[in-house]
């Protein structure tokens, strides 16, 4: 008896030093986050890539493909931030139990708020030809932290149109209202006019529905913002998997093109990373200030799915084009939404 109350008191003093330096390790930490200036790059661990950054109410949220072989890419994580530095993990807001007809390869989310719904489009099955199940599809949420569910049942676009591998998707609010999906691998890429309900598309005026707008160079990973009145058109160029994936851009009067390139705005630095790009761009419209969401590698790996998010500055000339983006190890600082 006397030595199991003397284990009984050695084990109460274990649970009370355990809980006391917990405690302890968890203020250090909170005093370490709140004095980080900037947010560093990575902006948060673990192997992610295609991010796509936007703003809802007064935080930041990036929703990026979660990098790993095809088989394993299941589901999806988010991550919101009130200030760019510190983020917090919101863990498989959709995956393929709420998705049925998705068994593999979700790919790069796309969100938008519309009607206080939240829908994400992506990419799933990495399908071959038109034979195969699968392509973009779109979930539904009341939450940007999800849960999100599928909104039609079946793939949204499950067919190869104007060569374009149903992958890569983004969705683009126009100023009259407008929604565009904006999609495209395999070197093509699409245009087409959503419907009110997100279920389906509008044709063009001349019966089309999906229109080729493939600007010189484009590969993949198209991405559309307005800036004073021009449609600035964004896409990556490159294998995936290698040091010299990189992002372009053009310039339009109109979300249709035509789009002649301009220049490279972001590509590898071979001191810091390489392969950056599949990218975003975020403006917080209330400070006026604009960033370049991506994915890179970091120099010491070779997993070509060993890919990270990070966060660089995004500046324009007096003559409206983009400046080519320093990739940086220390990101941007903090900046709140408001």
């Amino acid at each position: 008896m006397r030595l199991l109350f003397v284990l009984c008191l050695l084990f109460s003093t274990y649970l009370q030093v355990y809980a006391q330096n917990k405690k302890e390790r968890s203020a250090a930490a909170s005093v370490k986050e709140a004095s980080r200036k900037t947010s560093g790059n990575p902006i948060f661990p673990g192997w992610y890539a295609d991010p796509e950054g936007i703003i809802f109410g007064d935080k930041y949220w990036v929703y990026p493909t979660y990098s790993a072989p095809y088989e394993e890419q299941v589901f999806m994580d988010a991550f919101s931030s009130p200030d760019l530095v510190n983020w917090i993990k919101h863990s498989r807001i959709v995956d393929t139990a709420s998705v049925k007809w998705a068994h593999k390869a979700m790919w790069a989310p796309s969100i938008i708020e519309k009607d206080k719904k939240y829908y994400l489009f992506f990419g799933a099955n990495d399908i071959q030809s038109n034979n195969e199940l699968g392509g973009i599809g779109v979930a539904v949420a009341d939450n940007p932290a999800g849960p999100f569910k599928d909104h039609i049942g079946k793939p949204l676009i499950g067919q190869f149109h104007n060569g374009a591998q149903p992958i890569d998707q983004f969705v683009f609010k126009d100023k009259d209202g407008q929604y565009y999906l904006i999609y495209g691998g395999w070197k093509h890429c699409n245009i087409a006019k959503l419907n009110s309900g997100f279920t389906g598309f509008i044709p063009f005026e001349d019966g089309t529905t999906f229109k080729e707008i493939t600007p010189e160079g484009y590969v993949e990973g198209p991405f559309m913002f307005r800036k004073d009145g021009k449609y600035y058109f964004m896409w990556s160029e490159g294998g995936w998997g290698g040091p010299h994936y990189r992002v372009a851009y053009a310039i339009s009067d109109s979300p249709l093109g035509p789009f002649k390139r301009v220049d490279t705005i972001l590509k590898q630095d071979p001191e810091v990373a390489t392969g950056a790009g599949h990218h975003s761009v975020i403006h917080n419209t209330e400070k006026d200030q604009w960033f370049i969401v991506y994915h890179r590698r970091p120099l010491e790996e070779t997993d070509a799915n060993h890919r990270v998010t990070c966060i660089d500055k995004m500046e324009f000339d007096s003559e409206g084009r983009i400046k080519p983006v320093k990739i940086t190890k220390e990101g941007v600082p903090k900046l709140r939404v408001k």
